[in-house]
C-alpha cells in the first residue's frame, strides 16, 4: 500500500475566465470545487490506476469536512487527524491564453497535541504501507525539518520515503536522505544558486544529490522532460506534448506514477515512463491532480527514456 501524506490540504476553487485584469472585476465562466493538496492529488492518481492508497494529514472546520466528504464520494481511503483551526482554501484562475493564476492560503496553525496525534497515527499507518509519499507545503507553524523527521521514522521501519516539497522545507529535509526528491529547475536554482540551462547541467545536480545519499533524485525540466538518477546511472525522460486543459497537479501525478512503479517493483525505466505518463495525462483533465487510466496507458508507450550517464 502507498501512504500519501497531505499535511496542508486545501479546498481548491478552480475558475475559468476570459481574462484576468489586475484591479478589475473577474466574472468566472465555470467553477469547480475539489478536494485539493498535493498528497490528495497523489491519492487521486493511485485510485485511477487501481493502486491501494490511503491519504492522511490534518483537516479542520467546514472546509475540512468538505474535503472529507469529497474523498468519501470518490471512495478514497483517508485517515486525517482532526484539528481545531480551519483547513485552507486555494484559488486557481485559468484564462484562454494558457496562463493559470493561483492564490494559495498559508494553512492553519497546528497545536502540539495535534502534531503528536499525527505522529502516532503516522506510525500506525506506516505499518501497512510499503511506500510513503509526503507532498507539498507544511502547515504554518510546523518546523521545516518535519518531513525529515518523518523520513527518519520511515527509515527505521525500512520504508521508502518520497518527498515532493521546495524551499527551506526541502533544504532541511535533504540531510535526512529521503529515498526520492523531485525539485524543478527553478527550485534547484534557488536551492543551489547554480543556473540550469541544459540537460547536462541538470544531470550534474542529480549526481550531487546521489552523492548526498538520495537514491532516486529527479530534476523536472518542464517541457524538456526530467532528469533522473538511480543506482549510479542518469536518465533523461521526454514525454509527448499536448495542449494543456489544466496543468495544475502534473508534478503530483508524476510523483504518484513513480510511487506506483516502485510499489509494483517495476524496472527503473518503466517506473520513469509511468511517472512521465501520469504527469502528462494530468494536463488533459479539467480537475487538478487527476488522470484517466486509458490516457496513462496510451502515453506510457510514447515516453522516451534514454540513459545519458
Amino acid at each position: 500500500m502507498i501512504l500519501a501524506l497531505n499535511l496542508n490540504p486545501s479546498l481548491d476553487k478552480i475558475y475559468t475566465a476570459d481574462k484576468l485584469e489586475y484591479g478589475g472585476v473577474v466574472r468566472a465562466k465555470t467553477v469547480n470545487n475539489t478536494a485539493g493538496g498535493k498528497g490528495i492529488h497523489v491519492a487521486n492518481v493511485c485510485k485511477a490506476l487501481g493502486e491501494d492508497c490511503i491519504v492522511s494529514g490534518f483537516l479542520g472546520g467546514r472546509t475540512g469536512q468538505f474535503i472529507s466528504d469529497k474523498l468519501d464520494e470518490k471512495q478514497m481511503k483517508h485517515d486525517f487527524v482532526p484539528i481545531q483551526n480551519e483547513t485552507r482554501a486555494c484559488i486557481n484562475v485559468a484564462t484562454p491564453d494558457g496562463n493559470q493564476t493561483e492564490v494559495l492560503e498559508p494553512g492553519p496553525a497546528i497545536s502540539e497535541a495535534e502534531k503528536e496525534s499525527f505522529l502516532q497515527k503516522y506510525e500506525q499507518l506506516m505499518q501497512q504501507a510499503d511506500i510513503i509519499v509526503a507532498s507539498g507545503s507544511l502547515p504554518n507553524n510546523m518546523p521545516h525539518n518535519f518531513y525529515g523527521i518523518l523520513a527518519e521514522i520511515a527509515a527505521k521501519y525500512g520504508k521508502k520515503f518520497l518527498v515532493d516539497t521546495s524551499g527551506q522545507t526541502l533544504r532541511e529535509t535533504l540531510p535526512f536522505k529521503p529515498f526520492f526528491i523531485k525539485p524543478n529547475k527553478d527550485e534547484i536554482e534557488a536551492l543551489s544558486g547554480r543556473k540550469i540551462s541544459t540537460v547536462e547541467e541538470a544531470a550534474a545536480e542529480v549526481e550531487i544529490f546521489q552523492q548526498m545519499g538520495i537514491a532516486l533524485p529527479i530534476v523536472s525540466l518542464g517541457k524538456n522532460g526530467s532528469v533522473i538518477g538511480y543506482a549510479g546511472k542518469i536518465y533523461h525522460a521526454i514525454p509527448p506534448k499536448y495542449k494543456a486543459v489544466n496543468a495544475v497537479g502534473s508534478g503530483d501525478a508524476f510523483v504518484a506514477g513513480i510511487a506506483i512503479g516502485l510499489q509494483r517493483n517495476w524496472s527503473i525505466i518503466d517506473t520513469i515512463k509511468l511517472g512521465s505518463a501520469c504527469g502528462t495525462a494530468n494536463v488533459l483533465e479539467a480537475e487538478s491532480g487527476c488522470v484517466s487510466k486509458e490516457n496513462v496507458d496510451r502515453i506510457f508507450k510514447l515516453v522516451e527514456v534514454t540513459q545519458i550517464k
